[in-house]
């Protein structure tokens, strides 16, 4: 089972924020990655990151630690 850890509009955060977990060994998954071909790419819908729920916490604390907002 998955859960969302975080949610943005903004690629590039997310690109950080995947990166920040994988440095830390998490894992992670973008969901909803490819909506903006249906919304015309104009940034309406976010776009959440997921992380195994066994790692939930763990992933809260990175991105806790990195002064990012998080689910």
């Amino acid at each position: 089972m998955i859960r969302v850890v975080a949610e943005s509009v903004e690629p590039i955060r997310l690109s950080f924020l995947v990166a920040l977990l994988a440095d830390a060994g998490i894992p992670s998954l973008v969901l909803d990655a490819h909506i903006s071909a249906l919304e015309g790419g104009i940034g309406a819908f976010p776009r959440r990151l997921a992380v195994a729920a066994a790692q939930l916490e763990q992933a809260r604390r990175v991105l806790a630690e990195a002064g990012e907002p998080h689910r």
